[in-house]
């Protein structure tokens, strides 16, 4: 897989809406996986104090040096997140997306997934990609599309800081 824009359209995402002008109304409401994703030429610049929610009384912020660490020259592709069903069967893409945007806006969140995109000076012109799949192939997709991120890149998208892997511990 090429963890390109053309390269996620090839395996099935869409939207590529960036976060500032996101609708969440047009975002599909079943389960599947989301991708953010920098524009042509965005530099990296860390904030010092992250727009995030505090999560369970922790502070989402860190080090510049620690930033910088987990900065993927080169990729285009900054996160890759699953979003299923939930335990009652009510959430999907468009919850997990907005819970996740809210999240960027200072809300506190249900998990702190992906938090270090909101440490990004302009993380409102990323954009964020989906692509809906069945409920049972989310874990194992996500994990290969981690795998092939590290086989390319010898490490996960930026705001990835866990390896997703598939039940069996593939």
């Amino acid at each position: 897989m090429q963890f390109t824009r053309k390269g996620l359209k090839v395996e099935g995402f869409a939207g590529f809406r960036p976060i500032r002008n996101l609708e969440t109304m047009r975002i599909p409401q079943g389960t599947g996986l989301f991708a953010v994703i920098a524009p042509e030429d965005f530099q990296a610049r860390f904030l010092t104090k992250s727009t995030a929610g505090v999560f369970k009384k922790k502070d989402p912020s860190l080090p510049e040096a620690v930033l910088a660490t987990e900065w993927v020259d080169a990729a285009v592709v900054l996160y890759v997140g699953k979003a299923g069903p939930g335990s009652k069967g009510n959430r999907g893409l468009r919850r997990q997306i907005q819970e996740f945007v809210d999240f960027g806006q200072g809300k506190p969140p249900g998990h702190w997934d992906g938090r270090l995109i909101w440490q990004l000076a302009d993380a409102g012109s990323l954009a964020v990609a989906w692509k809906e799949l069945p409920d049972g192939q989310l874990s194992s997709t996500e994990a290969g599309y981690h795998a092939a991120f590290v086989e390319e890149y010898g490490r996960l998208p930026f705001a990835n800081l866990v390896q997703a892997r598939t039940k069996a511990g593939a």
